[in-house]
């Protein structure tokens, strides 16, 4: 009889136990609702824009918060434009894609067909919302006397730039010195040719992006010159000192056109669309173009733009729509295999 009872009061105990458990994570569910709801998104990027987006993130999420949205985990992913866009192009989910040329936008349209055509309608200025410009990083000093392109081709003078197969910065860095070329030849294209020629024989390694193209400059001390953008060259004051380079602005500059996209077919998967078009609205927002201005890249907004003009020096522009008849046109042309760039390189 005794065993009986205790038999059937340690039942009971248990089933209390498992109760009481049942309880707990129900409680648990009921005390911490948001962590079920939270959403992450991926923003696969380009390289130099590392410290921009560690300022930018923050700034959305409170904002995103203050307005009652959901919690959010805002993931990064850097390197080369060209190898991070193909990256998205074989499989990686980007909810969103924030490169630094429409041409590495566009192939998750004609390669995957993850957005639409006109994907870059669906935002202001084409769905940029800065701009930057080319820059020389040289040595303190100026040693060599570097001063524009046409500096660039001295026989004794080591340039470090991006491979533009792999990096938009690279890219540009080739468009501006043809452009520069036939400025000064008439538009002469044989001429243009035959300079940005002699430029890349002045380029002893290439790196496949334009922080590892940094890093070559200023770690480990190899190349007269650096070509980058505007926004990076104050990254590498903050990161290495002022003291330790100059800054040259060279005659005419492409201007840099980074856009963003919403990656449709993974924020449809994901349920993932309205805080991914939200985030890339915000960049457009005061407070989105303030922290672009505080990363030295020209913001869009005239009125922020107008309160930082001090450190935006004006310059001869050009846009790649103008010279070379828009990205998709210069791609085929100079950077698809095969195209000019390899004939030049190949050649070197």
């Amino acid at each position: 009889m005794l065993r009986r009872r205790f038999v059937g009061s340690r039942i009971i105990h248990a089933v209390a136990q498992s109760l009481a458990g049942l309880a707990g994570i129900a409680a648990i569910s009921l005390l911490n609702p948001v962590q079920a709801q939270e959403q992450t998104i991926l923003n696969v990027s380009y390289d130099v824009m590392r410290d921009f987006y560690k300022d930018l993130n923050p700034a959305f999420l409170q904002d995103w918060k203050a307005k009652g949205g959901a919690p959010v985990n805002v993931q990064m992913s850097h390197g080369g434009s060209g190898k991070q866009a193909r990256a998205v192009v074989d499989g990686l989910e980007a909810d969103v894609i924030t490169m630094n040329l429409a041409s590495d936008i566009d192939i998750l349209h004609t390669k995957a067909g993850l957005i639409p055509a006109d994907w870059n309608k669906r935002l202001p200025n084409g769905s940029v919302p800065f701009t930057s410009a080319t820059v020389f990083i040289v040595r303190k000093g100026n040693p060599k006397g570097v001063k524009d392109w046409s500096d660039l081709i001295k026989p004794d003078l080591k340039l470090v730039i991006p491979n533009p197969k792999t990096a938009g910065n690279g890219r540009y860095t080739y468009l501006n010195a043809w452009a520069y070329a036939l400025k000064q030849n008439k538009n002469s294209e044989a001429k243009a040719r035959e300079f940005v020629s002699a430029v890349f024989k002045n380029v002893p390694v290439l790196d496949t992006g334009g922080r590892a193209a940094t890093t070559t400059f200023m770690q480990r001390q190899i190349g007269d010159v650096l070509i980058t953008f505007e926004n990076e060259a104050e990254m590498i004051a903050r990161e290495f000192g002022r003291g330790q380079f100059e800054v040259v602005y060279p005659s005419l500059s492409v201007q840099v056109e980074p856009p963003v996209a919403v990656v449709d077919k993974v924020v449809d998967k994901k349920g993932t669309r309205k805080v991914a078009q939200a985030y890339l609205e915000f960049l457009y927002t005061p407070a989105g173009q303030e922290i672009a201005a505080q990363n030295y890249l020209r913001p869009r907004n005239p009125e922020v733009l107008k309160k930082y003009a001090a450190q935006f020096p004006k310059l001869n522009f050009f846009t790649v729509d103008e010279v070379f008849g828009g990205w998709q046109k210069a791609q085929k042309t100079h950077f698809d295999d095969g195209g000019t760039f390899d004939q030049i390189y190949t050649n070197k």
